[in-house]
């Protein structure tokens, strides 16, 4: 099976007649999104799980098999004794460190090749993949197929490594031009990035990453928090298939960016109900949890809950000089387990501090299509 002889950007074939609907749809639920997305108070805090459930998502699509409640409770210290499901959980939190960087990086700078070999880096600092060209461009011919299968049986082979940079050039400048509709361009840079595969591993879950950033530096959203993979994986056969077409069909583009305007058009209320959500369970327990605590830490606490719905007492965070003894904190958890706002998903042994789970937003962010409250 010969390299894949990639297509110069931008395309000359596509048939905007045919996307014009899609795209008045797309952009008008992102735009929706966006306005929900505004209306969260602290969306770093607030919508902080749902990053971590895209996280999930995402690498799931590569085969990892830990969950959002297996990826807070690592993070709680529950200890985790398969040693593949430390680097399944290890590679989520990379994929949002890697994210939380992005965001930081664009407040200075703009998007670059650079950026992206940087969050490779990060994508894979110590996990599967780790020793091969980390954040580094590929420079050997790659091949997607089931595991043992020779190149000769690869069910897709990249670009030749000798015309990489020349194809990363293109993309970048791409990626950077202005085009009649960014959604659409959006749609290809994230197929193009996938078709090139510029890295030996972890290159499924950086296109996925693109997608809010580019949103983001675009301005089509106040922040990069654009939660797709759950679209992908749910309809992962046609997610592949379409990437596969492109090429190999004379309107494999016009249908792989009807997919993709699909998915941002359905995700985007997805993301808008799950936000709402969000925002009125935080509205209701904030009452019920200063009714039941009559406590001045009442709000900061429940801030933290909402951040990192599974917890121990030990994880809270206080300024040096507001700081609340052991024995406030116990008795400020007590009447929230009673009342079932929160559930003990572990007991505490010796110095190991109970795990705390605020079950009924885990329930949210896990879910697939959530009813507003």
């Amino acid at each position: 099976m010969k390299p894949y002889v990639l297509q110069k950007l931008p395309l000359k074939e596509v048939n905007w007649e045919l996307l014009i609907p899609l795209i008045g749809k797309a952009n008008r639920a992102i735009a929706y999104y966006d306005g929900v997305l505004n209306g969260v108070p602290d969306p770093a805090i607030l919508l902080s799980p749902l990053t971590t459930q895209e996280g999930v998502l995402s690498s799931k699509m590569e085969g990892t098999q830990a969950t959002l409640g297996e990826v807070l409770k690592f993070e709680a210290g529950e200890e985790q004794k398969q040693e593949s499901k430390k680097l399944d959980i290890n590679e989520i939190l990379n994929y949002r460190k890697a994210l939380y960087h992005a965001e930081e990086e664009l407040k200075t700078r703009p998007f670059s090749l650079n950026l992206l070999k940087e969050l490779h880096d990060i994508l894979l600092d110590s996990v599967r993949g780790r020793d091969k060209g980390r954040g580094q461009f590929r420079t050997t011919q790659n091949y997607i197929g089931r595991l043992g299968t020779p190149i000769e049986q690869a069910d897709f082979v990249p670009p030749d490594p000798m015309f990489l940079i020349e194809h990363l050039d293109n993309w970048e400048k791409y990626y950077h031009a202005d085009r009649p509709d960014p959604l659409v361009q959006l749609a290809i840079v994230h197929a193009q990035f996938e078709i090139i595969h510029p890295f030996n591993d972890g290159n499924g879950r950086l296109g996925r990453i693109l997608v809010p950033i580019f949103l983001y530096e675009k301005k089509l959203l106040s922040r990069p928090m654009f939660y797709l993979s759950g679209y992908f994986e749910e309809h992962r056969d046609e997610y592949i298939s379409r990437l596969r077409a492109i090429g190999k069909e004379d309107d494999a583009w016009d249908q792989w960016i009807r997919f993709f305007l699909k998915a941002i058009d359905e995700q985007s209320h997805a993301n808008a109900d799950k936000a709402q959500s969000i925002m009125a369970l935080y509205k209701g327990l904030k009452a019920r949890v200063i009714e039941l605590t009559h406590s001045r830490y009442a709000v900061p606490i429940l801030d933290q809950m909402f951040e990192r719905p599974i917890f121990t007492s030990a994880q809270l965070v206080f300024s040096s000089d507001a700081k609340p003894g052991r024995a406030t904190i116990t008795n400020f958890f007590r009447p929230l387990i009673k009342a079932g706002i929160l559930d003990v998903a572990m007991e505490g042994s010796g110095r190991r501090p109970r795990i705390l789970v605020l079950s009924e937003l885990m329930d949210i962010c896990e879910s697939k299509k959530t009813p507003l409250r």
